[in-house]
């Protein structure tokens, strides 16, 4: 069994190093439960998966499947019982452009390839009644079918091109968009694959097979036309020809999963946040044949976000399970067919549900702040309750130090709450710093286990943490988006702060040894302190936004923003509210900036703008870049020096201590 010693002088090297279970999958007859479970690989450069077999019972050790091999991932299992799952083993061999294949496993360990595109599978899906099989891989411009386009991928590789001609935005999340675009292709057994359609340049494989196996639906994305609108395409799998495309204006959908009886479509619906209005997420049922929309949730104040919904395998039966944050957990829900919504779960953080196929039992990842994820086990229908917990591969042992609430009330009177890690030798006589640490989003909130920014390699070296919920934060119902609507650096900011002197007014907090510290929209709230506030002794800002009017127009999430702010030539009033660049006089405080080459979410210029302002007022300033890293952090030697950086950084600035630049940078 894959397990970790703790060692509080070195956690976040067992952080790092800690397997990452995830991707759970049920077979169909309940009797098997496999997840992929990633490690680093032997260089440190990049992490990488294997299969572990988990015992439904709970009551045999984890082992890996026979066969798997470094570089397996995302299984799932077809309605015979077949092992699939996703491998770029052998994906050198001659002739073969590089890319993971989709592959079968059977339980001698026996490996099979059952499909292979050029260039690689991104995501793949099975039928739960038939042979059915779906993928999404890529086709270059011109390229009618799989042969053609290997053909374009070698030519463009023997000519050493590896220019694009970008048509629309260039870049997502770090990945370039294009030349190629993502595709739905259909594998009925005894007949050739089809191709169901593109998925739009940004296409991400969201893709859903009925049961049966005779339609195939899949998401398209937004286009520079309309960017803020998806598609939900359903089309005939044996043809690929499509049988209805419903889109909606403002809104884009997630997550299609067929009912049991393949009646209708059930999808995550999001209208993102604009100038006049907040984001609001709810689920929907599609009619395949005349595309009627049903909201499923209207009276759910809370969102079923993130995850993706789950329907009962029962013929006839409409129940579904998802799941959402609220109040810092993120519980398990069971919607009945009557519309009655159910918490199942009083705490923990849950993902990748599966279900039995009589419906009665669920299984899922679960994680907390406190404990990395984990297999647990539940009953389907029960009220808040205490899931039974699985053997699952990866533990990183004892933590040092515990768990508790801050509460406090903003200048509305809302009631916010907060998360505070405390070290173990915290007491009145011996009080800690505190690390705020603000989370990303704004949609999003503390409700389970980080591998970017965790808070207990700080609790190790003796900071208490503040793991605050401002304004924005999901899981608080609809006023929590409604109360922040236009003021962006404003109320979540000031929230902040009433969480920080709520958790200050505890004993065993020192108040004159703090920091602040916030990935992407937590970074911007550490760049929005440096102009409001002198009372920490240091901060740190990772991928943070610096100057909203020129994030707006580089950012791959262009319309997005200029949504919500508006066009800076002709309505700038929130930009000048809420930009922190404007106030770039005010700096004084201690910075480590943190920032990925790679970035197109918020492109490395913010930081470096924001670096030179620290140094023209003469601020301390450290900027810690990862040329080849995106938005976040993704290889283990990365990761490892962004703690210590940040680690070594903190000591210096808010206990005292004699500065220390890690040995490789």
């Amino acid at each position: 069994m894959l397990t970790m010693i703790n060692s509080p002088l070195a956690l976040h090297d067992r952080l790092v190093a800690q397997p990452r279970p995830q991707g759970l999958a049920l077979a169909p007859d309940g009797t098997r439960l496999v997840l992929a479970v990633q490690t680093p690989d032997e260089e440190g450069s990049r992490y990488v998966s294997e299969l572990w077999e988990v015992d439904p019972a709970g009551e045999r050790d984890p082992h890996r499947v026979p066969g798997s091999q470094q570089g397996d991932f995302a299984p799932a299992f077809t309605a015979d019982g077949t092992l699939l799952f996703l491998s770029d083993r052998e994906s050198g061999e001659p002739g073969h452009e590089a890319g993971a294949s989709l592959w079968s496993l059977s339980s001698s360990g026996a490996a099979e390839r059952i499909a292979q595109h050029p260039g690689g599978t991104k995501a793949f899906t099975a039928a739960a009644r038939s042979g059915t099989l779906a993928w999404t891989a890529d086709l270059l411009p011109g390229a009618g079918d799989a042969r053609t386009h290997a053909d374009l991928l070698r030519r463009r590789r023997r000519a050493g091109i590896s220019a694009v001609l970008f048509e629309t935005s260039a870049g997502e999340d770090g990945v370039e968009l294009g030349p190629a675009e993502p595709h739905t292709f259909v594998l009925v057994p005894g007949t050739p694959p089809v191709d169901a359609g593109g998925q739009g340049l940004a296409g991400a494989g969201d893709m859903a097979l009925s049961p049966d196996g005779s339609l195939v639906a899949y998401t398209r994305a937004p286009t520079a036309s309309a960017p803020d609108t998806n598609t939900v395409v359903i089309a005939d799998a044996a043809t690929g020809v499509r049988r209805t495309a419903l889109s909606r204006p403002g809104h884009q959908y997630y997550g299609p999963s067929f009912t049991a009886d393949g009646t209708r479509l059930v999808c995550e619906r999001q209208q993102e946040e604009t100038y006049d209005s907040e984001w609001q997420v709810t689920l929907v049922a599609i009619d395949p044949l005349s595309g009627e929309e049903t909201d499923l949730l209207p009276d759910f104040d809370n969102w079923p976000w993130p995850g993706r919904v789950l329907c009962s395998p029962v013929p006839g039966d409409t129940t579904l399970w998802f799941t959402g944050d609220e109040q810092g957990h993120r519980p398990v829900f069971r919607r009945d067919p009557d519309g009655t919504v159910t918490r199942l779960t009083a705490s923990g953080a849950y993902t990748s549900l599966c279900v039995t196929p009589d419906g009665s039992t669920l299984y899922a990842l679960r994680s907390t702040l406190d404990r990395s994820p984990h297999v647990v086990r539940l009953d389907a229908a029960k009220a808040d309750q205490e899931p039974a917990l699985l053997r699952t591969p990866g533990d990183l042992g004892p933590l040092p130090g515990t768990l508790t609430e801050v509460s406090a009330t903003g200048d509305d009177a809302f009631a916010l709450r907060a998360w505070l890690v405390l070290p173990e030798k915290a007491t009145a006589e011996h009080p800690a710093p505190l690390l705020v640490l603000t989370h990303g989003g704004p949609q999003g909130s503390w409700s389970d286990w980080p591998w970017l920014w965790n808070p207990w390699p700080f609790a190790a070296r003796g900071h208490a943490v503040l793991l605050p919920d401002p304004a924005l934060s999901s899981g608080y119902g609809q006023r929590m988006q409604e109360r922040a609507r236009g003021d962006f650096g404003g109320r979540p900011y000031r929230d902040v702060i009433a969480l920080t002197d709520a958790a200050l007014a505890r004993p065993d907090l020192d108040p004159g040894r703090t920091a602040l510290a916030g990935f992407s929209y937590g970074g911007y709230l550490a760049n929005r302190t440096a102009t409001r506030t002198d009372r920490f002794k240091a901060l740190v800002s990772h991928a943070g936004l610096w100057n909203l009017e020129s994030l707006q127009g580089a950012t791959d999430m262009h319309a997005y923003f200029r949504k919500i702010f508006g066009d800076p030539r002709t309505r700038r009033q929130r930009y000048e509210a809420d930009s922190p660049h404007l106030d770039a006089a005010r700096l004084t405080t201690p910075m480590l900036l943190v920032h990925g080459g790679a970035d197109t979410r918020v492109p490395e210029a913010q930081s470096r703008e924001l670096q030179h302002d620290l140094r023209r007022r003469g601020v301390p300033t450290g900027f810690l870049y990862f040329p080849d890293e995106s938005h976040g952090i993704d290889a283990p030697h990365h990761l490892r020096l962004l703690y210590e950086t940040a680690l070594n950084f903190l000591d210096h600035h808010v206990l005292g201590q004699e500065w220390r630049r890690p040995e490789l940078l």
